[in-house]
C-alpha cells in the first residue's frame, strides 16, 4: 500500500485530503492522540483516533514502539505547535510492542544506556538526527568530487602493507588458530595461509590511492578502515570510515586550498539540508552544557561553531611558529597544560590544537611543516632535511580533524626514508614503482568521516556518531 512520508505531509500545501501515513508509536495519550515517526524528519504528526469507534482490543497495541498503519484526512491542526494531523478513519497495527520491555520509553535516558542498545537507539530523536545528518554529510562528500572531476576509488579493505607504518592493525587468516603451520624456525607460516602472505585489514587506502592518481590525475576514495589500537578514549574507533582524495601535479598549498574548501562545502551542505535536524541537536547541546560547570561550556552553540568554519578563512601556521606560541602561551608558562611544550619536536596533543583554534588565532587553523621525526615516511622532505611538507587542519572543541601531506615523490629520497623507519622496500616495490614510471609532485589527505560528523551533530564520543560502534571489548550487533 501507497503511504506518504510524515516528511512531506508536514510541508503540505493542502488540506483535507485523503492520505495514508505509517511509523512507530513515540506516544500515545488518553486513548486518542498518537505521535507518530516515520524517520523521515526529526519531527512527529499527530494522528487523532476515533476512539469511540475503535476496538477497544486495538487501542490496547497502540503502545510505544509499536508499527502502525493510518489513514485518514490531512487537516489543520487545533493544537498547538503543529500545523497539520491526521484525523484518523482506520488504523492498522503492522508489529506489536512490549510496552513494558521496550527499552525506547519517552524519557531521557543516558547515552552509556542508549550504546547498550545500539539496534533500537536510532528510534530516539537524537540518534534519529544524528544518523541522517551523517547520510546527509556521506552524500555531500560524493558530491563534491563528483562535481569536481575526481574519480571514485574502492581501494582494498585487506592489504600486505601498513600505509602509516604503525603496526597496530587487525590481522587476517584463515590459518587454523589452535594449531597454524610453522616454519623451521617456529615462526607461523603464512606462506601457507589463503593469500599466501601475513594480510590485514587497512588502515588507509592512501597508497593505493596514490597509485591510481598517477594514472587518473584525480582520484578519492571513501570506505572503512580499522585500527588495532587499544584506546578506550571518546575519539578512537577500531572501525570508522576514511575519506581520502589524491591529486597529481599538486602541491602543499594546492593541498591545503582543496581540504578548506571540501571542509566547508560539505558543513554548508548539511546546514543548508539538515535544519531541523541541527536545530535539535543544538538544544540538546545547550541543555546538556547546563549541567557543567561554566568554565567547561562551549562558548559557542552548535550553530554558531558551524558557522564559525565557514565565515572564517583557515590561518595558517608552521609548525614551527605554532611552538613559539604554544612555549610563550600563559597555560604553558603556568603549567595548565597537560602536556607542557618545551622544546621544538614535541607531538602536539589537542589541548595545543584547540588553544590554537580557540584562544590564539580565534579561527579554523592549518599547520604545515612538522618534523620529519613525528610524521609519516612517505612525507615530502623538506631542503631544510628536518621537517616534510605535512598540514594537519584544527577546528574549534575537537582539535586535529584533517591530516595530509604533499607527497615525496623522489625515489632516492623514499628509499631512505623507508630505509630509515624500517619498512621493507620489497613488500612496497609496487608503491615504489610509481616514484620510477613517470612520478610527479602530488598531495593527498584524509578525514575521518566519524570526527567530520562528530563536529557537525555536537557529540561528545565518537561512539555516538557510527551505527554500532566497535571498541576495544565490544563488538555487538
Amino acid at each position: 500500500m501507497e503511504h506518504t512520508k510524515v516528511k512531506d505531509l508536514l510541508k503540505s500545501t493542502k488540506t483535507n485530503i485523503e492520505v495514508t501515513a505509517k511509523g512507530w508509536v513515540r506516544t500515545f495519550r488518553n486513548n486518542q492522540f498518537i505521535a507518530l515517526n516515520d524517520g523521515s524528519t526529526i519531527n512527529n504528526i499527530q494522528c487523532v483516533v476515533d476512539f469511540e469507534n475503535t476496538p477497544e482490543e486495538t487501542l490496547k497495541r497502540i503502545t510505544t514502539g509499536a508499527a502502525i498503519s493510518v489513514k485518514g484526512d490531512l487537516v489543520e491542526s487545533k493544537g498547538a505547535g503543529q500545523k497539520f494531523e491526521i484525523q484518523v478513519r482506520t488504523l492498522e497495527i503492522l508489529g506489536d510492542s512490549d510496552a513494558e520491555k521496550y527499552p525506547m520509553q519517552p524519557k531521557k535516558h543516558s547515552l552509556e544506556f542508549l550504546r547498550e542498545n545500539a539496534h533500537l537507539r536510532v528510534r530516539t530523536n537524537a540518534f534519529g538526527a544524528i544518523n541522517r545528518v551523517r547520510s546527509v554529510l556521506s552524500f555531500a562528500v560524493h558530491r563534491y568530487f563528483q562535481e569536481r572531476g575526481f574519480v571514485y576509488v574502492n581501494t582494498p579493505i585487506i592489504t600486505g602493507s601498513d600505509a602509516e607504518g604503525a603496526g597496530e592493525m587487525f590481522r587476517v587468516t584463515a590459518l587454523p588458530i589452535d594449531n597454524p603451520p610453522r616454519t623451521e624456525d617456529g615462526k607461523i607460516d603464512f606462506s601457507e595461509d589463503f593469500f599466501g602472505k601475513e594480510t590485514n585489514l587497512t588502515v588507509s587506502g592512501q597508497l593505493e590511492g596514490e597509485v591510481f592518481a598517477m594514472a587518473l590525475g584525480q582520484i578519492y576514495t571513501f570506505g572503512p578502515t580499522f585500527r588495532a589500537e587499544n584506546s578506550n578514549t571518546s575519539r578512537h574507533l577500531a572501525e570508522f570510515w576514511m575519506i581520502e582524495p589524491e591529486v597529481a601535479f599538486a602541491d602543499l598549498d594546492d593541498n591545503m586550498d582543496l581540504a578548506e574548501d571540501f571542509i566547508q562545502y560539505v558543513i554548508k551542505y548539511a546546514l543548508d539540508n539538515c535544519e531541523d535536524d541541527l536545530k535539535f541537536l543544538e538544544q540538546r547541546l545547550l541543555d546538556e552544557e547546563k549541567s557543567k560547570p561554566q568554565a567547561e561550556r562551549s562558548e559557542m552553540s552548535l550553530l554558531q561553531k558551524l558557522n564559525f568554519v565557514l565565515e572564517n578563512n583557515f590561518k595558517r601556521v608552521s609548525y614551527t611558529e605554532a611552538i613559539d606560541i604554544l612555549k610563550n602561551s600563559k597555560p604553558n608558562k603556568n603549567k595548565k597544560f597537560q602536556f607542557t611544550i618545551d622544546q621544538w619536536g614535541a607531538d602536539l596533543q589537542s589541548e595545543h590544537e584547540r588553544y590554537l583554534v580557540e584562544k590564539h588565532f580565534k579561527c579554523p587553523v592549518i599547520l604545515f611543516d612538522y618534523p620529519a621525526d613525528i610524521k609519516s615516511f612517505y612525507m615530502r622532505l623538506n631542503e631544510d632535511g628536518k621537517t616534510v611538507r605535512a598540514m594537519d587542519i584544527l577546528f574549534p572543541g575537537i582539535g586535529e580533524i584533517v591530516g595530509g601531506s604533499q607527497r615525496e615523490e623522489r625515489y632516492d629520497v623514499l628509499i631512505e626514508k623507508m630505509k630509515t623507519v624500517g619498512i621493507d622496500q620489497e613488500e612496497l616495490w609496487w608503491y615504489l614503482d610509481t616514484r620510477r614510471f613517470g612520478s610527479a609532485v602530488h598531495s593527498g589527505f584524509g578525514l575521518g568521516f566519524e570526527r567530520l560528523v562528530l563536529f557537525v551533530t555536537g557529540m561528545g564520543n565518537i561512539r555516538d556518531v557510527i551505527p554500532f560502534p566497535r571498541t576495544p571489548g565490544n563488538a555487538e550487533f
